[in-house]
């Protein structure tokens, strides 16, 4: 059974993990941590991380960046692992992400969704075989609350491109001007509106013939399901910074 110290266990995607929490039998939430506490919950909920006084296996981070700091001092002062589902940190925060994966297992991903990392391995592997024939963009639709832009899993994407291919390349956020696209360029683009939970979709574009490549999240459930996933995984694991391509572990 892994234990889970929950915080952020009010918002939309808190309420979506307890929900499928009930279903599996080798999780449990054991408390949450939320400035709301206004609602019951079948387990205890603090204001804040410094008041929690139960004990976990496994701190699950659904909230805002402002809450990191306080957060890995916590799991650093525990000696427990902490997964990271928050994105639009700055590159200082990021910096302070990696000095804790030294000390305790961290885990990050700018999106939780199984599809979406295996989208990611699947573009890690396709990118070095038709980039210079074939021109990429990105596309990513998300509902009209969402406040980051470009959205975390649309850089976690472009990365995994960049990544895979010698050559250098720019990323480019929109469009505007009179200026011919440069052959280095990957474009990403942003749509926000509506309830749209989150599109994604690589355009490889040559001459001749188009290759594209999406994902659609339907619900919440899907990054829910993954987060817990992570949950389960990082117990017992050494020191070291975790994301969920290790989960997948696609073979190519």
């Amino acid at each position: 059974m892994t234990n889970i110290l929950l915080n952020g266990c009010m918002g939309k995607m808190g309420k979506t993990v307890t929900r499928l929490a009930k279903d599996n039998p080798d999780i449990n939430i054991a408390a949450g941590i939320d400035r709301n506490i206004s609602e019951d919950n079948d387990y205890p909920v603090f204001s804040s991380v410094k008041d929690v006084n139960i004990d976990y296996d496994v701190l699950l981070d659904f909230s805002r960046p402002d809450s990191l700091y306080e957060l890995l001092s916590f799991s650093i002062k525990n000696k427990k692992p902490i997964i990271l589902c928050t994105t639009g940190y700055t590159e200082e925060q990021l910096d302070k992400i990696k000095e804790a994966a030294e000390v305790i297992p961290v885990f990050r991903s700018a999106n939780m969704s199984l599809g979406v990392n295996v989208m990611s391995q699947l573009l890690n592997a396709l990118a070095p075989i038709l980039y210079g024939d074939f021109d990429i963009e990105i596309i990513e639709k998300h509902h009209n609350e969402k406040v980051d832009s470009p959205s975390g899993t649309a850089l976690l994407l472009a990365d995994s491109i960049r990544s895979s291919l010698k050559e250098e390349t720019h990323l480019v956020l929109g469009r505007n001007g009179n200026k011919k696209r440069d052959n280095k360029d990957i474009g990403i683009h942003a749509i926000r509106g509506g309830s749209i939970v989150g599109d994604h979709e690589v355009i490889f574009a040559s001459k001749g013939e188009i290759i594209e490549i999406t994902h659609k999240a339907m619900s919440r459930d899907v990054f829910a399901y993954g987060a817990l996933k992570a949950c389960s995984f990082i117990i017992d694991k050494p020191a070291g910074l975790y994301d969920m391509n290790d989960v997948v572990n696609l073979k190519l």
